[in-house]
């Protein structure tokens, strides 16, 4: 049975932010199925604020990636970036600080814990940045980006895996198979607000892996990263 009145203090605490209008935080933890379920409920569900905490999440990164790498190019800069804010980076943080405890969603979606759960678990952190700018201020929500997001980078820079996926993918490809890769939409899904494209890497007819992303260059560096692995090619 799902919870419908889930206590975030202990959740408050873990992150260091005590909501003004806790209502804020609630909606931040709310999916859009789980209003579709319970309809006779005064919930909104969390979209217009993973837009608010997308943007934010995007300028305190760019801020902080400015200012620690003054003589970088835009490009490289664009890489760091991309790694801290993907998908999987985001789902992991979120993971980590125990979202699944306070996710409302259907009973449906609460049943998938594969790539559909990674992206609401990413979608909702992007939330919970809106909730804290609107309750907080933009200071508080960059406090958070720092803790528990820029904190990673060290260890992202350290990986590689900030290192253009595509890139890497193409050499391995033209050095090994001697086929340049090609990659091909094979589907888009949801409104146009929140897109999600399925993009497949494909050398010559083979099809080498997909990756899925809120862009189509995401979802193509997403499928390279997979492409990598999947041939043994990191």
């Amino acid at each position: 049975m799902i919870n419908h009145s889930i206590n975030f203090k202990k959740f408050e605490k873990k992150i260091g932010v005590e909501f003004i209008t806790e209502q804020l935080l609630r909606q931040a933890f709310t999916h859009r199925s789980y209003l579709n379920e319970n309809r006779g409920l005064k919930l909104e569900h969390n979209e217009r604020l993973e837009f608010l905490g997308d943007a934010v999440l995007e300028l305190a990164v760019t801020d902080f990636l400015y200012k620690k790498f003054p003589h970088k190019p835009e490009g490289e800069l664009t890489a760091f970036r991309s790694a801290l804010v993907n998908a999987n980076t985001l789902a992991d943080i979120a993971s980590e600080l125990d979202f699944n405890a306070y996710l409302l969603m259907s009973k449906g979606e609460a049943k998938d814990t594969g790539r559909a759960r990674q992206y609401i678990l990413a979608n909702t952190i992007e939330a919970v940045i809106g909730a804290i700018y609107i309750d907080q201020g933009y200071t508080e929500a960059a406090r958070f980006i720092l803790n528990f997001i820029l904190s990673k980078f060290d260890e992202i820079h350290a990986s590689g895996s900030w290192i253009d996926g595509k890139s890497r993918f193409q050499e391995r490809a033209q050095d090994r198979a001697g086929f340049t890769p090609v990659y091909k939409t094979l589907k888009e899904v949801g409104p146009d607000h929140d897109k999600k494209f399925v993009v497949g890497l494909y050398i010559d007819t083979e099809l080498v892996a997909e990756g899925e992303g809120k862009s189509k260059q995401d979802a193509e560096q997403q499928a390279a990263l997979n492409g990598l692995k999947a041939k043994g090619w990191n």
